[in-house]
């Protein structure tokens, strides 16, 4: 059993706000029963919600996903220019959508949801959720521009840092970031004077890549949701 506000909310039809509204207005009847009261409870299996009228459905089952990204897709649901997009690659009838992005060169971590204030939890800095990327350069990375990295870069929206900056070797070194700026990482590289060849984002907060296949996605465990 639920609130009967939170069940119309989730719903996708109605805001929270809305869906007391029509509470108090009349507008909702359970199993033909009219009912005004916001803290009515209702069992989204078996009970018939009409409000205004219409018969609403219960709440889609919330699905979460990660997707080992390849280069190349475009990180969108539909593509103007019809371009192969991440969607190509996951369930295409439990209405999904990327959570974030990841440009069309990069590669790696993409989580896929229909929750929405789920999504929102994941990529809003805010919530400071840290993103792991590996990156391989085209010259040997110095100490001083792992400094530079953690120290904070300069860029159109503002001062850029990473949380983190190690080397892996010469030439390939791990970045946590929990700012999601467009093309962050290419353009902070470029700021200490390198440029990325490969960029894999392999963990966003505690979920990580493991050794999911490139183009392969798998469910999120419950107990990591």
């Amino acid at each position: 059993m639920i609130r009967l506000n939170k069940f119309l909310a989730s719903s996708g039809k109605f805001s929270r706000r809305s869906a007391d509204a029509a509470i108090t207005a009349g507008k909702v009847k359970i199993n033909g029963q009219l009912v005004t009261k916001l803290g009515t409870m209702v069992d989204p299996e078996t009970d018939q919600v009409l409000c205004y009228g219409w018969l609403v459905n219960k709440p889609p089952k919330k699905v979460y996903l990660v997707l080992n990204k390849p280069k190349g897709l475009v990180t969108t649901k539909h593509d103007p220019e019809g371009r192969p997009t991440v969607m190509d690659l996951v369930p295409q009838d439990q209405g999904l959508f990327p959570v974030g992005r990841l440009d069309q060169d990069s590669e790696g971590l993409l989580l896929f949801t229909n929750d929405g204030e789920w999504a929102q939890k994941m990529i809003h800095p805010r919530y400071q959720k840290l993103k792991e990327y590996l990156v391989l350069t085209n010259k040997k990375v110095t100490a001083s521009q792992l400094r530079q990295l953690c120290q904070g870069i300069n860029l159109e929206e503002g001062l850029a840092k990473a949380d983190a900056a190690r080397r892996v070797n010469d030439r390939q070194l791990i970045i946590i970031i929990h700012q999601g700026w467009k093309r962050q990482i290419r353009r902070m590289i470029q700021e200490i004077g390198l440029s990325v060849l490969q960029l894999v984002r392999v963990k966003i907060g505690k979920l990580s890549l493991g050794s999911l296949p490139t183009g392969k996605w798998r469910m999120i465990k419950p107990e990591d949701v």
